[in-house]
């Protein structure tokens, strides 16, 4: 008989969000050694075993997304079962990094846990993470910069952490906090550009951590890179509605609004325009209150992170190429 030491997941890519997360768990998914959960992000050790508290879901399309959390633990544990016997079983939910509650959890849960970390030039994490939820109507600050200067507020008043900008991108803080509970042997660090830049190399520093034979995982394209959407009355217009469906998910099963959401969404995403450059001035401001995180992440990892202290940033995975087996 299957204990749940035999079900639950051998590693975890824990973070950070708008870092490649998507991208590196879909690419581990090709690894036949590899067993990926189906759902990408269940997020169960961001929970105690009950449901998500109302208090972090007061953020447009929170309370719709907390539908989706799995937090019954025999729901969880089934997502394990397909994995065929002997491979590697893992999951994604880049907010372990962010969550220090579900760091203690998991590493109580499954001491033996590997957990893969990617951390992103912060401010490009940020930005791209505004992107994203322009894209799909929820951000209602047009101004990036603004919408950063809200971010205390936000979180004050119960604003789930994808509306961290700031608090996401603050590694050095997470990774101290990390090493707390778990040995350093059983954590892997990647930086975003390693896998947009060397991606197989990078594959295969991520099979030898997992112990499953190095060379056959391979990228496939990116599906998590969201359009730049220009702010017009249009899009404003669009964005109220996507605000208020969300709102109304929150009553109705996740699958449905999804399904009712998608000529909404491709509404929104027909008003794309080319990502404009972050302006220097907004960069540099969004950037300096986490120059002493970047240097607590120096001195934890002993590696160099002058490249996001930069006036400008390195962009998204436009430039990335599949890399095949």
């Amino acid at each position: 008989m299957s204990t749940d030491a035999d079900r639950l997941p051998q590693f975890v890519v824990a973070g950070a969000p708008k870092a490649g997360t998507t991208a590196l768990h879909a690419a581990l998914a090709t690894h036949p050694g590899l067993y990926l959960s189906p759902v990408k992000e269940p997020k169960y050790y961001l929970t105690d075993g009950r449901p998500p508290p109302r208090a972090g879901q007061r953020g447009p399309g929170d309370a719709h997304s907390a539908r989706e959390w799995i937090w019954r633990r025999e729901d969880y544990l089934r997502l394990f079962d397909g994995a065929p016997p002997g491979t590697v079983r893992g999951e994604s939910t880049p907010f372990y990094l962010h969550d220090r509650a579900a760091q203690r959890r998991l590493a109580a849960d499954v001491p033996g846990i590997r957990v893969i970390a990617i951390v992103r030039d912060p401010v490009d994490r940020a930005w791209s993470n505004w992107v994203h939820l322009r894209a799909d109507g929820l951000e209602p600050e047009a101004d990036f910069a603004t919408a950063v200067s809200l971010e205390e507020r936000r979180v004050a008043d119960g604003w789930a952490p994808f509306w961290h900008y700031r608090g996401l991108g603050r590694y050095g803080e997470q990774l101290r906090d990390l090493y707390a509970v778990l040995p350093r042997s059983q954590v892997l660090l990647l930086r975003y550009r390693q896998l947009v830049d060397t991606p197989r190399a990078t594959l295969d520093r991520v099979s030898d951590f997992l112990g499953v034979e190095p060379g056959v995982a391979h990228t496939v394209a990116p599906e998590n890179v969201k359009p730049h959407v220009a702010d017009t009355a249009r899009y404003r217009a669009l964005s109220r509605v996507a605000r208020a469906g969300a709102a109304l998910g929150a009553y109705a099963p996740p699958q449905v609004w999804r399904q009712v959401s998608r000529p909404l969404l491709a509404a929104l995403h027909a008003g794309r325009t080319p990502r404009p450059p972050l302006p220097v001035e907004v960069r540099r401001a969004v950037l300096a209150p986490l120059l002493p995180d970047i240097a607590l992440l120096e001195e934890l990892t002993g590696e160099s992170f002058d490249d996001w202290r930069r006036d400008t940033g390195r962009g998204d995975f436009r430039s990335r190429r599949p890399v095949q087996a």
